[in-house]
């Protein structure tokens, strides 16, 4: 037992390397500061330009979402950041990081936000535009609002995910949590810094993963 927890829990190597691994967490948290609001944002004008009914600009759009989806978020960061440099824009670490998982992001929430607009009754847009709203206006003040509100769960899910991918950004050498956990490892020939990360990353998520169970729960209740 006594070789067990100075492997894995070793405290007088965890005090060492805490600093590390509080700086890689604040960066995890920045990382998904901007990459969660931006890939939400991108994600609801996707489904708000669905909602137009445009098929040719359907057709685009379902073209982005259905390659996003279909390519691993680890091998679109490995590609923006690999290949861009050849077609003449080179992007530092945190830019691509950034651009890799909005883009992956944007897809999911696209596909969220369209479920829920598609989930609004028509009668709801119907008595919002007898109500003296035009059409945007009815989109953006009855329409969304409704539409987010029924895929709550799945919204905070693709959050819950987009914030574990942050993880990703270790493999450009980008030091968030990962990425700084694994040098402390590499520096002292231990693995409590990657334990310490693990239970930072569950100290981080695990409300979300609360409030997305209750949240099912009473969706089950509803039906």
């Amino acid at each position: 037992m006594e070789l067990f927890l100075d492997t894995f829990f070793n405290l007088e190597i965890l005090r060492e390397v805490m600093p590390l691994l509080l700086e890689g967490l604040r960066l995890t948290l920045v990382l998904t500061a901007v990459i969660i609001p931006l890939a939400a944002l991108a994600g609801l004008l996707i489904a708000a330009l669905q909602s137009l009914n445009n098929r040719f600009l359907n057709f685009v759009l379902v073209g982005y979402i259905d390659f996003l989806r279909s390519i691993p978020p680890l091998v679109l960061l490995i590609f923006i950041y690999n290949a861009l440099p050849f077609l003449g824009l080179r992007l530092g670490n945190f830019e691509a990081v950034v651009l890799a998982l909005v883009l992956n992001g944007s897809s999911f929430f696209g596909e969220i936000f369209r479920a829920g607009i598609e989930s609004v009754p028509a009668g709801q847009r119907e008595a919002a535009r007898s109500s003296g709203l035009n059409a945007p206006q009815a989109l953006i003040h009855v329409i969304i609002p409704q539409g987010a509100r029924n895929v709550l769960p799945d919204l905070v899910t693709n959050i819950l995910e987009l914030t574990k991918q942050t993880s990703l950004a270790s493999v450009v050498a980008l030091q968030e949590l990962l990425r700084s956990a694994q040098i402390a490892q590499g520096l002292l020939f231990n693995p409590t810094p990657l334990v310490a990360a693990a239970l930072m990353y569950f100290i981080l998520l695990w409300p979300l993963v609360r409030i997305i169970s209750r949240m099912q729960r009473e969706v089950v209740v509803i039906k």
